[in-house]
């Protein structure tokens, strides 16, 4: 099926507005189901630690509530989609990649008395990676009325996903940060990034204080307006700034890709993302409800893996590429890296033949060269 350019547009637009406000997430994700004219959208998230949680769009509400008192470890889709390594991966994924649809399907409790119950039929997802130490997976649920999802409709839901892995960069630290129980301003001091917010004519209006104390190292002030110190960032961070603001449809929906900042004069080394946030997105009485556009400034250590999804989109790969080769490339051997990724040994090193075949290098070393001097570590 095809989406419409205005659907597609509004569920970015409002993808981004969640940023500073997860409270928005689930009408994001109802904007984000109606693109298919789906039943609705979730967001399910696993940390390093094993903790986890869910968004659902409101019209999923009642069966997320049942699906953990009850389904939770019945989901035979869930299970059979991770033990084929489909959420490793990173690419669009839905039933015919999960498997048949076949008697023992049908059949299954979860499906006699949960998805049918709840009218969800076929699906389409796609993991993405807002942080290293987090795995989320958005999936979108149609009714089996409906067709299955199309190679088309997947390469929406992967765009989509794609714009909400930059959103979440924000707004799973906000989570982190115990947003509902200490308030934006106090959660937003808390986090480890740089936050800035701009309005309309690219005036800085708020920083964090990680974001105060990257003036004069990494940002300048020029009339009140947010600049890159290094020469060689200074115009992609300003045609991005310009694009941000402008806002129109095809700059609102185009891949998202981050800029690379540094090193500084210390040697440090940042990533940026800008945002959109569109007018009226934020309650007149919230401190950012000017804002137009907010700038992330995350810092790559270099005693860490490099980001995947910053080694994905440098580099060209895919983000189970990308994660293999991030770990590989700081130095952690093919069996310590597929341990930590929960796949096979020979996963892991079979996806670093296509990581070398793709990069034209050979040996690991050349990984680490190639990761430290294009991926910021």
């Amino acid at each position: 099926m095809s989406v419409k350019l205005d659907y597609l547009t509004a569920a970015v637009e409002a993808i981004y507005d969640a940023a500073p406000d997860p409270s928005l997430w689930p009408h994001a994700l109802g904007k984000v189901a109606s693109c298919f004219d789906n039943v609705g959208a979730l967001l399910q998230w696993q940390r390093e630690d094993g903790t986890f949680g869910v968004i659902v769009s409101e019209s999923l509400t009642e069966a997320a509530r049942e699906y953990e008192a009850r389904w939770s470890q019945h989901d035979f889709k869930g299970e059979r989609a991770v033990r084929a390594g489909l959420y490793f991966g990173g690419e669009p994924i839905t039933d015919r990649h999960v498997g048949p649809f076949d008697d023992a399907y049908v059949n299954h409790p979860f499906y006699k008395e949960f998805l049918v119950k709840h009218g969800l039929g076929w699906f389409g997802g796609v993991p993405v990676s807002p942080d290293p130490a987090i795995g989320v997976v958005l999936t979108v649920h149609r009714h089996f009325a409906q067709p299955q999802f199309s190679d088309a409709d997947l390469e929406v839901v992967g765009l989509l996903g794609r714009h909400i892995e930059k959103s979440l960069r924000l707004s799973i630290r906000l989570l982190n940060a115990e947003l509902t129980n200490v308030g934006l301003g106090e959660a937003l001091a808390r986090i480890g990034i740089g936050v800035f917010s701009l309005d309309w004519s690219s005036r800085l209006l708020f920083a964090n204080p990680v974001a105060q104390s990257l003036l004069g190292e990494v940002f300048d002030l020029v009339n009140d307006q947010l600049r890159v110190c290094m020469a060689a960032s200074k115009g992609p961070f300003e045609s991005a700034v310009t694009r941000t603001l402008r806002a129109e449809a095809h700059d609102v929906l185009s891949e998202p890709k981050p800029i690379l900042v540094g090193p500084t004069t210390t040697g440090r080394r940042f990533v940026i993302y800008l945002l959109p946030i569109t007018a009226g997105a934020l309650s007149a009485n919230h401190f950012l409800t000017h804002t137009r556009a907010i700038v992330l400034a995350i810092e790559q250590k270099p005693a860490e893996p490099a980001d995947p999804a910053v080694v994905r989109d440098i580099l060209g790969l895919t983000l189970g590429e990308a994660r293999v080769a991030s770990l590989v490339g700081s130095g952690i051997p093919p069996r310590q890296a597929a341990e930590r990724l929960g796949i096979a040994e020979e996963t892991a090193r079979n996806v670093l033949k296509r990581v070398f075949g793709k990069l034209d290098i050979s040996r690991q070393s050349e990984l680490t060269a190639l990761l430290g001097r294009l991926v910021l570590r």
